[in-house]
């Protein structure tokens, strides 16, 4: 039905190049012989709405100094973005309308049932300004760097500084970052109480009181409740907390300390110096790629192709957008990754996490509609996670990566470790937001939020001493971009790595066939429910003790093995 501008032409469109493809597919008639070529209208139509989208987000994020690009983001969300969400609710409701169900689409239309519940035009202009103070909240984080031995440096290019095994500079180095991020308290309990105050009118408008309903039903959480959030809350108590004290007491008796503090967190507990993967990004890249092509040599060539055409966005500097994601360019049917790397094992970590979200997207290409690649996150994070532990067994040098093998099992330790840590964390972070949204009086009080982060991170978190740091323990949810930019989003991570790990215990017994599993149901892409989604990868979405216990006696007994090895 449309034909497809290119790259440079799509980002010079206005409104008046999208008004008459979405007039055309209004006006249409729709019946079932019309059905296939007017959703492939629709399809083109939305990816160059999101292709100009993300674009304009990554290019924001890859340096958030660009007023250019800042105006021209914002142009858009000002423009495009309102006007094109009441054309595309039009659509959703013509469709809905019809009764026609086109194939593979059961579960987009369901997702579109919801959407529609939630449409209201008077929350477009909030959902633009909701972007805006993401934007505004990048700013904030993305300038604070810090003097260090005569240079400037951005809080991730301190992160080597904070693994130094020499304790008092380790100290001096986390005081600082600490202290560079409270400057910001009074910027960031403002800007948290706009977010707030925005979300709850959202949601208002929707008919709904609590925002949380709201984020649910966007998130289309039909597959799991609250409920079940704080069953896993209380599964991670009861399992992973402990496992998370016999870390940090193993640390604690390595490092020969009386008490671990924060800044002995990230230091190895041998005190050694940190592993350096890489000299340089192009070497650091190069290792990727053969670990992807050991995984699986179609996955290796996905990567090949964000390499040969500059889809790498990877190392850190000042005025870029703190963290990393991928995104993805739906026209073109391609993915974006973003990372600030410093050199460290954890960006190896980060770069196979987001190439697991990359190769999502080169799976799910053979779908015929965009509609049909819209992902929850949890099994986005499957996809992403699961990649991490998939491609441990090639992170030795002599499979064309990284290290030797008492290095690679380090390293893998480390990971392991981490990801027995993150599970309490991960708890924190959602009890916290759980709290928030269900005590709207409460949450825009910031001596509030700091009482309540502070409570769930001592219940979460024992075993690391916060004596007077009392400022910077209670204010730790101001370190979390998750809270401020996409709030709720946080559980999948937990989630996810549940599955994750399943998928993994699967590949210590088949390897082959289970990367094969892992991308059937990436190719699924969204036309399935979640939990047939984890089936499909050979997982099963869980919350429960039982399954979570299997999970971490797996993690511990790997760690063991491999510490005769390191």
């Amino acid at each position: 039905m449309f034909t497809s501008p290119s790259t440079s032409e799509l980002m010079n469109w206005t409104w008046a190049d999208f008004e008459p493809r979405y007039q055309q597919l209004q006006k249409a008639e729709l019946n079932s012989a019309n059905l296939a070529d007017w959703i492939g209208g629709w399809s083109n139509t939305r990816s160059c709405l999101l292709e100009m989208q993300n674009r304009l987000y990554s290019a924001n994020t890859v340096n958030t100094a660009d007023a250019e690009i800042e105006a021209k983001y914002k142009a858009y969300l000002d423009d495009i973005y309102p006007k094109a969400m009441a054309a595309e609710q039009t659509l959703k409701e013509k469709l809905l309308a019809s009764g026609l169900e086109p194939a593979g689409f059961e579960i987009p239309l369901r997702n579109m049932r919801a959407e529609a519940e939630l449409f209201r035009t008077e929350n477009l202009p909030l959902l633009a300004q909701e972007q805006k103070l993401v934007m505004e909240h990048d700013k904030i984080t993305g300038s604070q760097t810090v003097m260090w031995e005569g240079e400037e440096r951005t809080l991730d290019q301190m992160i080597p500084v904070r693994m130094n095994p020499d304790r008092p500079v380790r100290e001096k180095a986390w005081r600082m970052v600490a202290e560079r991020v409270l400057a910001d308290r009074e910027a960031l309990n403002k800007l948290w109480h706009e977010f707030f105050d925005l979300r709850m009118q959202i949601a208002r408008n929707t008919g709904m009181e609590c925002y949380r309903d709201y984020r649910w039903k966007n998130y289309m959480r039909f597959d799991y409740t609250p409920a079940d959030c704080r069953s896993f809350h209380q599964a991670i108590e009861a399992v992973v907390v402990p496992a998370a004290s016999r870390i940090y007491a193993r640390r604690k008796e390595r490092l020969g300390v009386d008490s671990l503090r924060p800044w002995d967190l990230d230091v190895d507990p041998f005190s050694r110096q940190p592993l350096r993967p890489y000299q340089d990004t192009p070497a650091f890249i190069a290792k990727t790629a053969a670990i992807f092509h050991k995984v699986d040599p179609v996955l290796g060539e996905h990567f090949e192709v964000m390499r040969k055409e500059g889809l790498l966005d990877l190392e850190s500097r000042k005025n870029k957008a703190h963290g990393g994601y991928c995104i993805d360019y739906p026209l073109v049917r391609l993915p974006f990754i973003f990372m600030n790397a410093v050199g460290l094992h954890d960006n190896v970590q980060t770069l196979l996490h987001e190439g697991g979200h990359a190769f999502h997207v080169f799976e799910s290409r053979g779908l015929p509609y965009v509609q049909q690649c819209d992902v929850t996150m949890e099994i986005a994070e499957v996809a992403s996670m699961a990649m991490e532990l998939l491609a441990a067994p090639y992170l030795t040098a002599d499979q064309g990566g990284f290290y030797t093998p008492a290095e690679a099992a380090r390293a893998r330790i480390e990971h392991l470790e981490g990801n027995i840590l993150f599970w309490p964390y991960m708890a924190v972070v959602d009890a916290f937001q759980h709290w928030a949204y269900e005590n709207p009086a409460q949450a825009v009080i910031p001596a509030e939020c700091d009482a309540v982060w502070k409570d769930l991170t001592l219940r979460f978190m024992p075993g690391i001493d916060w004596s007077g740091l009392d400022d910077v323990l209670a204010t730790g949810w101001h370190r979390k971009s998750h809270i401020y930019q996409v709030p709720f989003y946080y559980v999948e991570y937990g989630l996810a790595e549940l599955g994750a790990v399943q998928i993994w215990r699967n590949a210590l017994k088949d390897q082959a066939g289970a990367v094969a599993s892992y991308r059937r149901a990436l190719a699924l892409g969204g036309t399935r429910p979640l939990p047939q989604l984890y089936e499909a990868a050979g997982a099963r979405l869980a919350f429960d003790e039982k399954t979570l216990n299997e999970a971490v006696t797996l993690m511990e007994t790997t760690i063991l093995d491999l510490e005769k090895v390191q």
